[in-house]
Formats: structure tokens, C-alpha cells, sequence
């Protein structure tokens, strides 16, 4: 475990759809001698190499480049997860692993905040930046009980506002800023640091982050976080424990995989015209077959056989045409962050 007390004071930042102009904006304003080391997990497909390192190298003073296994924490460095890896950060460096997905994703915004928030207390500070979704408040909401701080885009600025409402409604001592102010308020933070450790890590916070790292007393523990949920993973249909942690409600299954409410929802939607489009092409393949045989046995003369398989294709048909309206319907809901305005008279 590392000393929250001592070394080099980390910035992590977490953004997914539109986060690369955020990105891009920030690493602009961070002046050459910011006294942090910066760790970026921008929510990107597992196959391909990501080419935000080299955007970001470009965009402002700060050295940026991919981050590797083993890598140290120093100031003044932009260290970005790679596609298909957790970007955590342990006693001094940073690890790559595979562990389990969170909100359907690898590398994922609140792993990276979870990890910094275990290892360095206080000495971390979580920004959310543009994001359709809730990921990064459960890692936010990790930062803040460790005494850490939270800087959120100013949802009216992002591009997509969901990451940073979400996390600020989960977090109430975050602060909404805009993306070229930030790096005043995290150099301010970062000189004003004392010596005082934090207390130790929560239970909680130690599983969830030796799950991320791929411990094996972590993923064979019978006892899983949370009370059963009723629900189902997406990922691997294992059944979800509810956690209740900070105000945020959110889930994780036996193997690890986690979902904030928002991300969950949108998961399940994905899923469910996954298996409408399985029904739909079932149907369509029983009306194709009885479409043949009715012709077959009127060919042959068989009458009411035929009349028979005309009927179970016509049914057939009818079915398809439901699910098809459901394929259709489905999704259109909308599943944006919810906000305290929303439920005002």
C-alpha cells in the first residue's frame, strides 16, 4: 500500500464521447512545469492502437505518450490508458491489466479513480470531462471519501454533458469548471497538500480495486460486495449485487464486471435488440421452412398438410412483424442523467 502522504501528486482524468476536444483544451493549459503527473483513461475500442497520446503530445508543453506496465508517477507527464487495458495506479507506478469490464468498458474511467483513490488518499485529484453517460461517478465519488479533490466540465461546456452531471450529482463536494481553468485550480490545489495521511481504505474500495488488478483472493472471494440485485449481467448474464456507496447506487456480479444505473440501462437495451434480432431471424427461418414445405405438399397433392403449413407461416409472419415493431420502438427512450431539476414541480 502506498503512503498517501508522500510522492508526487496525480491527476486523473476520465472522458468518453467528446472528450477529445476536452482533452485536447486541457493539455493546452497545463503550463510546463505543473508540479503533477497526469493519467488519462478516455473510453475507446478494444481493438487498434489509440492515437490520443500523440494528440495530446502535440497539444500543449506536457510530454504525452502511451502508458506502460511498470511506469513511475512523475510531474509534468500525460500517461494515457491503452486500448484494451486498466490504467491503475499502485504504490509509486502505474500496472496494465485485463481485469473486468466496468460500464462495458476496458480501460474504464472509474477503475483508473478507484485505484488512484486507494493509493494516494488525498494526493489525487479526479477530473470528468464530456461523457453521454454516469461512467466516472463512482470513481469520483471513491476520490471524495479519501479526502481527494473533484473537478467536473461545466456540463454547459462539454459536448455531451451526462459524465459530468452524473458526477456531480453523486459527488456534492465537486466543483464545476471550465476545461482551461482547471489547471489553475489543480496547481492551487496541489501546493496547498499537507503531510497529514488519509485513514485507510474502505473494505469496499480494496475488493473493488484487487478485482480490477486481477487478485485471485479478490475474484474467488465467495462474499461479493453489495445485497442481490434481482438483476442480470449483461456481459456475462451472472447475477448483480446492488452497492450503495456515497448516495450512488450502482452494481457489479460475481466475476467482476460493474455498471453505474445509466450505463446498466443502456447495456440492457443493447442486449435486448440483440436477442429481438435472434427471435426475429428465428421466425423469419420458421416461415421461410414452412413456406417450403406447404409447397412441397401441394406439389404432391397433400391438401390440408399444406393448408396446414401455409397457416404456421402466415402465424410466423405475424410474429416476425411484432418483434420487428419492438426492434423498431426499442431504445428510443431516453436515458439521459438524471437531474435534480427534473423531478421540481
Amino acid at each position: 500500500m502506498a503512503n498517501p502522504s508522500a510522492g508526487t501528486p496525480v491527476v486523473v482524468v476520465g472522458a468518453s464521447a467528446g472528450g477529445v476536444e476536452a482533452l485536447q483544451r486541457l493539455a493546452a493549459s497545463l503550463p510546463v512545469d505543473f508540479p503533477c503527473c497526469v493519467l488519462v483513461v478516455l473510453h475507446v475500442p478494444a481493438t487498434g492502437r489509440s492515437a490520443l497520446p500523440v494528440i495530446l503530445d502535440r497539444a500543449g508543453p506536457l510530454p504525452a505518450r502511451q502508458a506502460a506496465d511498470g511506469d513511475g508517477l512523475h510531474a509534468g507527464e500525460i500517461l494515457v490508458a491503452p486500448a484494451d487495458r486498466h490504467l491503475v495506479v499502485l504504490d509509486g507506478h502505474v500496472a496494465l491489466t485485463r481485469g473486468p469490464q466496468e460500464n462495458g468498458h476496458r480501460p474504464a474511467v472509474d477503475v483508473l479513480f478507484r485505484s488512484a483513490a486507494r493509493a494516494l488518499g488525498p494526493r489525487v485529484a479526479a477530473v470528468v470531462l464530456s461523457g453521454a453517460l454516469d461512467d466516472g461517478a463512482a470513481g469520483a465519488v471513491a476520490v471524495a471519501e479519501r479526502g481527494g479533490l473533484c473537478l467536473v466540465q461545466d456540463p454547459g461546456e462539454a459536448l455531451y454533458e451526462g459524465m459530468p452531471t452524473s458526477a456531480l450529482g453523486a459527488v456534492g463536494s465537486a466543483k464545476p469548471c471550465g476545461v482551461t481553468e482547471m489547471p489553475v485550480v489543480l496547481e492551487e490545489w496541489s501546493g496547498s497538500l499537507g503531510d497529514a495521511p488519509a485513514g485507510a481504505p474502505s473494505g469496499l474500495l480494496e475488493m473493488e480495486a484487487d478485482m480490477a488488478e486481477m487478485d485471485p483472493d479478490a475474484l474467488h472471494d465467495p462474499v461479493r460486495p453489495g445485497v442481490p440485485a434481482g438483476l442480470g449481467c449483461p456481459d456475462c448474464a451472472g447475477a448483480l449485487y446492488q452497492i450503495e456507496e456515497g448516495g450512488l447506487r450502482r452494481f457489479r456480479c460475481r466475476v467482476g464486471h460493474a455498471w453505474s444505473p445509466e450505463s446498466l440501462l443502456a447495456r440492457q437495451t443493447i442486449a435486448m435488440e440483440s436477442a429481438l434480432w435472434m427471435a426475429l431471424r428465428s421466425l423469419e427461418d420458421k416461415a421461410a421452412l414452412n413456406t417450403e414445405m406447404a409447397l412441397r405438399a401441394e406439389d404432391e397433392g397433400r391438401t390440408m398438410t399444406a393448408t396446414r403449413f401455409t397457416a404456421a407461416a402466415a402465424e410466423a409472419h405475424r410474429a416476425a412483424e411484432m418483434v420487428r415493431t419492438l426492434v423498431t420502438e426499442i431504445g428510443t427512450g431516453d436515458v439521459s442523467p438524471w437531474r435534480a431539476e427534473d423531478d421540481r414541480p
